[in-house]
């Protein structure tokens, strides 16, 4: 059950890209909330948030060992992976996936979610980057809740 979530969220990812690529890959802007929400497409050649630009070959090999604990966690440890612990490293490892995907197809990232806060522009993502970034807060949380229950027992 657990390897057809991980293929559906990298599918979503996928055929979401797919979609911006064939559709406002023409310099299309689509208004979802005017002022608020909009599609566009960006290529992304950096790392989060743009930064580091041209380091393919490092992401890369970064993407692979990422990938390969992540499956670790997942599969070789499910007894002691469970719950929240589980979402947040099936989270990252479908967005890891879907991004790793792009770079590997593409040479870059395709990002196309733009959001405006308060008259300022936030970073334009993509679906594999927010499964990364909540799987992230989850794992933070977990990491958390398991210090303060640890930190009660001694």
């Amino acid at each position: 059950m657990i390897t057809l979530i991980i293929i559906l969220l990298i599918a979503l990812d996928q055929i979401s890209k797919l979609v911006v690529l064939k559709q406002l890959a023409d310099g299309t802007v689509v208004d979802i909330i005017p002022g608020f929400f909009r599609l566009f497409y960006v290529e992304n050649r950096g790392a989060a948030f743009g930064i580091l630009q041209e380091g393919r070959p490092l992401f890369i090999v970064i993407t692979l060992g990422v990938i390969a604990f992540l499956l670790y966690g997942i599969y070789f440890k499910r007894d002691e992976v469970k719950g929240m612990l589980r979402v947040a490293l099936v989270l990252i490892l479908a967005g890891a996936v879907g991004n790793f995907i792009d770079r590997l197809r593409l040479h870059f990232v395709v990002d196309f979610l733009s959001f405006r806060f308060f008259g300022h522009d936030f970073a334009v993502f993509n679906l594999a980057d927010a499964m990364i970034v909540v799987g992230t807060i989850l794992l933070m949380v977990h990491v958390f809740i398991g210090d303060e229950k640890s930190s009660h027992a001694s």
